[in-house]
């Protein structure tokens, strides 16, 4: 298994500007199109259009141009918050589909052809993660380098647009990532700028992110948008973890991640990953103990399920840290290695 991260800073810069990304094309066109794991051998493709009459279909076959296979959603939807109306978002789940392939797609029957590539269906495994995304030159540097990269999926463990209330500025990443995020699923954790603080209710303080970025939650029993897990590679199993919801001992959160940790069959399953947005050890002044509350509710599940490593955002370094338990480094018996990796286009402000 391969784990990419970028590291290539000599000292912490002041922060970048933020730019917004414009759409180009017409109503009708797909914007902001972006793939993600929703099965062992189905990718769901999200794409938005200002046009609401706009089908959610995506053909799809293994030679471009030529389209053999054809999916439907279910209806697109949008949302309101304050003044803003998003488009019309779609969500169409593909497949099955073979492992290792290249498919060529075309959403809503309109617009240009786009193609992904579905993990393996087994090891080696190659995955690129990236923390508190953001909207700079720094996210433009780091999207750059994931293009470089032939890896097979994306961990982002919270923090994506660094919208903070500004809905534009949802639409403006979503477009700014799509030649990365249209290639390779991205699998995402919510983060402390993701959601409308103005809001109260949980469901609606996440609303824009619970409406553009579908993860499989329903597929692993979870009944929320913010944890939820996924296989892959025919021995790897992922947990995608909610800083930002309740996970205290009863909570529902809680309660699913023992359910989840008790069905993995570590014989078949050499590998277990976890990716939180918050870190749960880190030596950095910023953000100190942000983490320690989950921590201290579920790092024993972690540790007696011998989950193998713990990737995490929020803190704006890189760092990483000797297997850990309790807060102590190297605990007799502990396999769970923590690093942070909140450091690629962060401090969009």
């Amino acid at each position: 298994m391969e784990f990419y991260a970028s590291t290539d800073f000599e000292e912490y810069p002041l922060p970048p500007r933020v730019f917004f990304t414009p759409h180009h094309g017409s109503a009708s066109d797909p914007q902001q199109v972006h793939i993600s794991i929703a099965g062992i051998d189905r990718i769901r493709v999200t794409w938005i259009t200002d046009d609401k009459t706009v089908p959610s279909t995506v053909e799809y076959g293994t030679e471009p141009g030529t389209y053999l296979a054809k999916a439907t959603g279910d209806n697109n939807s949008s949302y309101k918050f304050l003044p803003y109306t998003s488009g019309s978002i779609h969500h169409v789940s593909t497949g099955p589909l073979e492992p290792n392939t290249t498919y060529y797609y075309r959403c809503g029957g309109h617009g240009p052809e786009f193609s992904f590539k579905t993990p393996p269906s087994t090891l080696p495994l190659e995955i690129a993660i990236v923390g508190d995304l953001g909207q700079s030159d720094w996210t433009k540097s780091t999207l750059q380098g994931l293009g470089s990269k032939d890896y097979d999926l994306l961990l982002l463990p919270g923090d994506l647009s660094y919208a903070n209330n500004r809905q534009p500025l949802w639409d403006s990443f979503g477009r700014l990532v799509e030649p990365v995020a249209s290639r390779r699923p991205w699998m995402v954790t919510q983060g402390n700028h993701d959601m409308e603080s103005y809001l109260v209710d949980e469901a609606e303080s996440f609303m824009a992110y619970n409406a553009r970025w579908l993860m499989p939650h329903k597929q692993s029993g979870s009944t929320s948008n913010l944890y939820y897990s996924f296989d892959v590679a025919g021995g790897v199993h992922i947990i995608m973890l909610g800083s930002c919801t309740e996970f205290e001992l009863g909570s529902d959160q809680y309660k699913w991640l023992v359910a989840d940790l008790d069905a993995i069959d570590r014989k078949a399953t050499p590998w277990v990953i976890v990716s939180v947005h918050m870190p749960w050890y880190n030596t950095n002044y910023g953000h100190q103990g942000d983490g320690e509350g989950m921590r201290l509710a579920m790092e024993e599940l972690l540790y007696r399920a011998r989950v193998d490593v713990v990737f995490a955002g929020h803190v704006h370094a890189y760092e990483r840290f000797n297997c850990c338990y309790l807060s102590l480094s190297n605990y007799f018996g502990s396999e769970v290695e923590n690093l942070n990796c909140g450091i690629l286009g962060c401090d969009s402000k």
